[in-house]
């Protein structure tokens, strides 16, 4: 065992990093992809947008992903499915509070009406905003403007390799349906022909028996992800 001495010393050469959970809840708005922002309360950054986040607590967090979801809980009054650890970054210059910092940023692809959250804990107001402007906003609060970015281009990547965004998509849906949600993400234009020839090659959906949608003379079947 370690004697008092030694604790210290480890305490003073190896210091714990200023550890954060930031959440990064992408929506579809208006056929176009937007990004949750919240407004902050308190300082650093007061009155700046950013993204919802929450300091990391040892004592009450078992985990990174019980951390995230008691963050989602605090700040936005409620919970959010299937969120998925994005990634993590860190460094000497994120946070004024803290020599270094360290962020774990999850994702989480939700459609808009099943989203109803509220300002919380250190939040004045919450507001939805293209991807394509919080990408490229400077004002945001710390690198949050780099954290969407890179979220983005992950979803993007992501989804052009055919892996389906099933937070944004209904339960069943048509395949029309699906591929304007992918183009939505992509914000681009896809050939209908190649779209459902991947879809075949990888067993990505099936139909549901008896489900269609739409009117009685042209009705569209309905599917599921596999």
């Amino acid at each position: 065992m370690k004697s008092s001495d030694d604790a210290k010393m480890a305490k003073k050469m190896h210091p714990m990093p200023f550890t954060r959970i930031e959440v990064v809840v992408l929506s579809i708005i208006d056929s176009r992809l937007h990004v949750l922002l919240a407004k902050r309360a308190e300082a650093p950054y007061a009155g700046k947008w950013a993204l919802p986040g929450g300091v990391v607590r040892i004592d009450l967090d078992g985990s990174l992903e019980s951390a995230a979801k008691r963050v989602v809980a605090e700040r936005l009054g409620m919970e959010l499915p299937d969120m998925e650890q994005l990634c993590a970054v860190g460094g000497p210059k994120r946070d004024p509070r803290a020599a270094w910092a360290l962020s774990i940023v999850f994702r989480a692809l939700v459609r808009i009406d099943k989203i109803s959250a509220n300002p919380g804990k250190r939040i004045k107001s919450l507001t939805w905003c293209p991807v394509s402007e919080a990408a490229t906003d400077r004002s945001l609060a710390f690198d949050h403007a780099d954290l969407i970015e890179r979220a983005v281009k992950t979803t993007r990547a992501q989804t052009n390799a055919m892996k389906l965004p099933a937070g944004l998509l209904e339960k069943q849906f048509t395949l029309s349906d699906l591929q304007t949600t992918c183009e939505q993400i992509l914000e681009l234009k896809l050939d209908k022909s190649s779209f459902r020839r991947k879809l075949d090659s990888r067993d990505l959906v099936v139909p549901v028996a008896g489900a269609t949608k739409g009117g009685a003379f042209r009705p569209a079947q309905l599917y599921r992800l596999t």
